[in-house]
């Protein structure tokens, strides 16, 4: 069986995917917070890690963790509208899916700050 929504093929199908990373981007800054709070943290600390005296390694560290963590709230944003989407009423695997993906979030914020402080002060 073809799925009748996979029939674009070559440049237009990379074109057509860029959009809608775009409008996934545009979604998840307009109706997820933490998404919005993790962009302006990005904003910050993408430039600051340009500019500190480090390796190229650890600058690609140093970013590398914002990234992530960006990736991380998107993912978890992605599951709780799944989730929502299938229904609001409160179940236990609902809230074990839910839990999960906040808890990767919150990994991924810890990865950051680990990093950014074993930089920082093997930098200074």
């Amino acid at each position: 069986m073809t799925n009748p929504y996979k029939g674009v093929t070559g440049f237009r199908r990379i074109w057509n995917a860029c959009g809608y990373s775009f409008e996934g981007l545009v979604a998840a800054y307009r109706g997820e917070a933490a998404f919005r709070q993790l962009v302006w943290m990005a904003v910050v600390l993408i430039p600051v890690a340009l500019i500190l005296p480090v390796s190229s390694i650890s600058r690609a560290l140093l970013i590398g963790s914002v990234l992530l963590s960006l990736i991380i709230e998107l993912l978890n944003s992605a599951i709780e509208a799944a989730i929502d989407r299938i229904s609001l009423d409160t179940h236990p695997l609902s809230k074990a899916s839910k839990d999960m993906s906040s808890a990767a979030q919150m990994l991924g914020l810890v990865l950051l700050a680990v990093v950014w402080s074993l930089v920082l002060m093997d930098s200074f």
